[in-house]
């Protein structure tokens, strides 16, 4: 039998079969008319609050930079002629070189311990399951109501039996503290993300859990990191309460505390208080300027990849 006889015409009468169209890909008539009112919109009633927002957040900025580089007495609403004495006059008569020294120490150590711990309580939520996980979890979530204040006699009187009072330590052990739970959190959030079969796959290999938890997750855990470790970092260099209370000498003292000191009972001197509020700002910016494109990847994509 040859191809052709095995082809029937049609039954008469019937009706033809159209070939077969692709899906109508056009919009609903809803969405083309809420698209064509989103493109006819004035570009003013989109700027004016951009503007408006945009106001209310640099002109601070530029008011605390102005008293930083404006000479003593002046009232110009430009920072010309500039000076330098304020910042000299913080940074060598107010000790604020020394105050940055420790409040950098301070922030570094309480980066990295915290960002280890919460990595490994973090990867042990994420990955195995026990008996009390539901109830540690409960309880982290809960620490997070209670602040910081409430914790300053528990941990004076423990710093005081380990003879840690006035020492660098005492803070970077309460900061560490008080930033785990958040912390473990979202660790465990981003590790919880990476699919359990990577690691498999590196087991089947002959990698152990360590390494393939070295080689394959932790590359993946980036973002995570950075957006852990830089609240860490911040936190920890603006906390004033800590310091305040653990470190007596000046000589151990943070910027916060700095800056309580810039202010006087009866008189404020406002060119150094500015300057000192421009040198603790500095560093801030300058990390979320760098960690700006891993942390917006942090907390929008986890730590999944491909």
């Amino acid at each position: 039998m040859t191809a052709e006889s095995t082809l029937s015409p049609a039954p008469a009468g019937a009706t033809p079969q159209r070939a077969a169209q692709p899906p109508d890909r056009t919009p609903p008539a809803a969405a083309r008319a809420r698209r064509r009112a989103w493109d006819e919109v004035p570009r003013w009633q989109i700027y004016l609050p951009l503007g408006i927002y945009l106001l209310f957040t640099l002109v601070p900025f530029y008011w605390i930079l102005l008293f930083a580089v404006r000479p003593t007495g002046s009232t110009s609403l430009l920072p010309w002629p500039m000076t330098t004495a304020h910042f000299e006059k913080v940074w060598n008569e107010r000790s604020f070189g020394v105050f940055f020294q420790n409040s950098l120490l301070i922030g570094v150590a309480v980066l990295i311990s915290t960002t280890v711990v919460a990595l490994a309580g973090g990867y042990a939520l994420a990955r195995f399951d026990f008996r009390i996980k539901k109830g540690f979890m409960l309880a982290l979530l809960c620490s997070q109501f209670v602040p910081g204040a409430l914790l300053l006699v528990p941990l004076f009187q423990i710093f005081a039996e380990l003879k840690m009072i006035n020492s660098l330590g005492s803070v970077i052990i309460a900061e560490t503290v008080f930033q785990l739970p958040l912390s473990m959190i979202l660790i465990s959030g981003f590790i919880r993300n990476v699919p359990y079969s990577l690691e498999e796959a590196a087991w089947v290999d002959g990698c152990n859990r360590f390494s393939a938890f070295r080689i394959v997750v932790l590359p993946l855990l980036r973002p995570g990191l950075v957006a852990v470790g830089s609240f860490a970092f911040v936190h920890a260099w603006n906390h004033f309460l800590f310091a305040l209370m653990f470190l007596s000498s000046q000589d151990k003292q943070t910027i916060p505390v700095g800056l309580n000191t810039l202010m006087g009972a009866d008189s404020v001197d406002l060119g150094a208080l500015a300057a000192g509020g421009v040198i603790a700002a500095v560093p801030v910016v300058i990390v979320f300027g760098f960690i700006q494109k891993w942390l917006v990847t942090g907390f929008s994509a986890g730590a999944v990849k491909g």
